[in-house]
Order: C-alpha cells, then sequence, then structure tokens
C-alpha cells in the first residue's frame, strides 16, 4: 500500500507539473503510468483511495493559489474535485477486465465524460481539464475544432493508456497499428490546420482592436479614496493605446471604480473619454438595475454614449454568489462575496464588428463561447480579473481557456485582464501581443496592446454541431458495458 501511495502522488506531480506555471506539457502524456501501475488487481476501496489521493495531490498543487481568497474553501474544493479521480480509479479497474482494444477507448472516454461531468455538476468547474496542458502544443490543440477540448483531453489519456497496455503486453500489432494511426492522423490533421492558411472571410475584412492592462491591486480596486488614481491610470493606458489608430479599445472587468447607476460622475468621465478620442470603448463595470447588481460590459461608442451592455450569464460560485445559502446558512462563511445576479441576454456588440463578451471565467465554458458565435459574434472578447491569486500559476492557468475557445470556434479573441494576462489569441491559438514589461514579465504589469483581426469565413464543425463527441464517448461506454454485462472473455 505505501509503495502505491507513492505512486499515487507521482501521477499527482507530473500531472499537475504539466500546468503553468511549469509548463511541462509533456509529462501529461504519461503522467498517470504511475497511478496505472497499482491500481491493477487492488480492491475496490484500494482503487478508489489511490486515484483520490492522486487527485488531492493534483489538486492541491494546481489550485494552490485559491487559499489567497479562502482557506476553507480551497481545501472543500480540492477534496470535492479529487473525487473525480477516485471514480475514475474505479473505472480504470473495470476497464483493465475488458479486452485490449475496449480497454484501449473506454478508459480516455471515460475520463472525457468525468471532465465533461466536472464543468457542469454543481454549476461546473472546468478548471484544469488534462487538454488545457497541451494549449501551447499547436499541433495537438488544432482537432478541437472538431471535438472541442474534450478531445484532446481524450487524445492524452488516450496515450497513457496504450503505453500501459504495451507495458503489460496485451497490445497486438493490430491494435498497436491503429493507436498509432490515431495519433499520427491527429498530428497531421493539426500541421494541416496549422499550414492550411487564413480562415478570414474573402474580402479579408480586420478590424484594429487594443487592450488594456491596469494593474490595479485588488486591494485598491473598490477604496473609494483610490478612484482618481484608478481613473488616471486607465486614462493614460488609454490615450498611449489610442495612438495606434485602433477601432475599438478594451479596459478588463470591474475596471471602473464605481458603479454603473449610482456614480454617475466616475462613468461622466470614461464616456467624455471616449467621446474624446473619439473611439469606441468597451469597460468592465459593475452595474446597478432595479436594485440587483450585475457583473457587466459596458459598451460605450465613439460619441461618448452608453449603447448596450452585457450582463455575466455564469456567476463564480462562493465568488459572486453563495449556492444554496438559504438551505445552508453557513456556507456564507467560507468566502467573502458581494451579491451579484446573473444576466439573461447573449448579448452581441456590434461594433466596429459583431463580438461577444466572456467575462471573467465564462471563457472556461465552451458552450459560452459556442453560443455567441452561433449567435453572429465574429470575435469573442474575454474581461477578467486574477489579482485575487497574486503572482501565482492562476492567470496561465486561466488563459489556456481562452486559447481553446479561439481554436474550437476558428475566431480571433482578445483579453484584457486587470494583473495579466492580456492579448490575443488566433483562430489557430497562437498567442499574439501579449502585454509585457521590458524584462518579459506577463502578470502585474501594466500596459497595452493591439493587434489587427480579421473577421472569419464561417463556422467551424464544433461551433455548428457542439459536444457530439461527448455523446460518442457516452455511447460507446454505455455498449461496452452492456456487452460486458452479457458476458465477455475477461483477460488478466
Amino acid at each position: 500500500m505505501k509503495k502505491g501511495v507513492f505512486l499515487a502522488i507521482l501521477s499527482g506531480l507530473l500531472l499537475s507539473f504539466s500546468f503553468p506555471s511549469c509548463n511541462l506539457s509533456i509529462l501529461a502524456w504519461f503522467g498517470f503510468l504511475p497511478l496505472f501501475f497499482r491500481l491493477r488487481n487492488k480492491s475496490g476501496l484500494q482503487d478508489f483511495l489511490l486515484a483520490y489521493i492522486c487527485g488531492v495531490i493534483f489538486w492541491g498543487f494546481t489550485i494552490y493559489w485559491l487559499v489567497h481568497v479562502t482557506l476553507l474553501g480551497t481545501v472543500i474544493l480540492i477534496l470535492y474535485l479529487s473525487m473525480y479521480f477516485g471514480f475514475f480509479g474505479l473505472i480504470f479497474s473495470f476497464a483493465c477486465l475488458l479486452p485490449a482494444a475496449c480497454c484501449l477507448f473506454f478508459i480516455p472516454s471515460s475520463w472525457v465524460l468525468l471532465e465533461y461531468a466536472r464543468s457542469h455538476l454543481l454549476t461546473g468547474f472546468p478548471w484544469a481539464l488534462i487538454g488545457f496542458s497541451q494549449y501551447k502544443n499547436l499541433a495537438v490543440i488544432q482537432l478541437a475544432d472538431i471535438s472541442g477540448v474534450w478531445g484532446i483531453s481524450f487524445l492524452v489519456v488516450f496515450f497513457n493508456a496504450a503505453l500501459y497496455l504495451i507495458w503489460r503486453g496485451k497490445m497486438k500489432s493490430r491494435i498497436s497499428l491503429i493507436c498509432g494511426a490515431i495519433l499520427i492522423l491527429s498530428l497531421a490533421y493539426g500541421f494541416y490546420k496549422l499550414n492550411r492558411g487564413s480562415t478570414c472571410r474573402t474580402d479579408k475584412a480586420t478590424v484594429r482592436v487594443a487592450v488594456i492592462q491596469g494593474n490595479i491591486p485588488q486591494y485598491l480596486k473598490w477604496d473609494i479614496s483610490a478612484r482618481d488614481f484608478i481613473l488616471n491610470r486607465y486614462k493614460e493606458l488609454t490615450f498611449e493605446s489610442a495612438k495606434n489608430k485602433p477601432s475599438l479599445i478594451i479596459w478588463p472587468e470591474a475596471s471602473v471604480p464605481g458603479i454603473l447607476g449610482e456614480d454617475e460622475a466616475v462613468f461622466e468621465q470614461v464616456f467624455s473619454l471616449a467621446r474624446a478620442l473619439n473611439i469606441d470603448l468597451l469597460a468592465g463595470a459593475v452595474s446597478r438595475t432595479r436594485g440587483n447588481y450585475f457583473n457587466s460590459a459596458l459598451f460605450i461608442d465613439k460619441s461618448g454614449e452608453p449603447v448596450e451592455i452585457y450582463h455575466k450569464l455564469h456567476l463564480v460560485p462562493f465568488g459572486e454568489f453563495i449556492p444554496l445559502k438559504k438551505t445552508f446558512p453557513f456556507l456564507q462563511t467560507i468566502a467573502p462575496i458581494g451579491d451579484i445576479q446573473p444576466g439573461e441576454e447573449y448579448t452581441i456588440f456590434d461594433k466596429p464588428a459583431k463580438f461577444g463578451v466572456l467575462i471573467c471565467f465564462e471563457d472556461l465554458f465552451p458552450e459560452l463561447s459556442r453560443r455567441f458565435v452561433r449567435n453572429g459574434a465574429e470575435f469573442l472578447v474575454n474581461i477578467t480579473n486574477d489579482a485575487w491569486y497574486k503572482e501565482t500559476s492562476a492567470a496561465a492557468q486561466h488563459f489556456s481557456a481562452s486559447v481553446f475557445r479561439a481554436v474550437e470556434n476558428r475566431v480571433y479573441l482578445a483579453r484584457a485582464a486587470n494583473t495579466g494576462i492580456s492579448g490575443f489569441v488566433d483562430p489557430w491559438g497562437r498567442i499574439i501581443s501579449p502585454v509585457r514589461d521590458t524584462g518579459g514579465k506577463e502578470i502585474f504589469v501594466r500596459g497595452f496592446s493591439s493587434a489587427e483581426i480579421c473577421l472569419p469565413a464561417g463556422r467551424s464543425f464544433y461551433n455548428r454541431y457542439g459536444d457530439i463527441f461527448i455523446l460518442l464517448c457516452l455511447l460507446f461506454d454505455i455498449c461496452v458495458v452492456i456487452i460486458r454485462k452479457l458476458g465477455v472473455r475477461e483477460y488478466s
């Protein structure tokens, strides 16, 4: 058992190190192996516990930065998320009783289904999906325009399963050829997409967009005495960015130090700025409507008029609302938060081109991005504030999701983050013009960046048809379980 615990811990570390800030993405391709070696022939309880330990280590080293917001909430979240690893341990043991060909596909498809469940249950937490670890591996992630990030997670776990079956001597030559063909075809598709050329409209329509990174410390954001300092910071950066003649300038989430509907003098300064520059401005702000508060994105046109507003749809549990707080009042002690209401509409802004806005961690949810693009958005914007988590790996882990939203929908994504990472992602997942200081530092620095982005010629397969890959994984697993119940030859 001691050796099993050691190997479970090793797997947890390897998988965690494949994510930022270590960014050793190659580790994910064999990070499950130590755990796999010890799950074989264990009891159900032992399988669950070993995999659960692996999960605790993985999540502890991956989302450690949440302690800057809530220690108790971090512990509870780690213990909850590790349950999915525990269930995977039970599923793996079942898979080992299947013929090699079924086992090879059952293991990754089951992992993907667990990730999908984690992304939707209890409001969803699709952070650190295994596929996200590959966000800089451009050839691999191109497949996301068909399968979404789920296909990349599948490939990574598929490779782990193949290595495990080779070690066990269960990979027959025919199965090995199928395995090799899948991996080669996936890479071939990726290189084809990367070298295919533009996905832009034939009229080569482009829009120049600028993003602002204010780098406002979290403790100052709602300090009334700091309002002038914050506004002057954003005005200075906005005037500088305007020299590049953008059609749209984007400020981060909740960047305006006031509440729309209450602090008119503060917002009049923002409106007059857009008017003075004669440039459209998108600003993150807290707004109040009919007594309710919203986390919003406010579009101000070049005449200085607030034209349209988007209210955030998917709120952060224990960050913007307390789930089940009426039933369990003690939950309000886990994290100090405001009282924010969710929006109801997928607002599409139509100047200087049609675009949709993802606020904070909304870029983690692929269905939101898909809906915006299906509703006509020609590029996506993510405005966020990760200042809560200080100089940790949180910002880079968050940014990895934005890369996949661009690839899945084959559109440009502009990102404005208070303390970083800010910049642009092209439709192939390339990171363009990130805000950096002279030393190359990307977080907790102030600055701006601008880029010329082209508008898409059409929609991707994933955008049109959604999570068909998830349905295929589910159908495959159901068929395997049914056939197994009807009596399939075991191997040991």
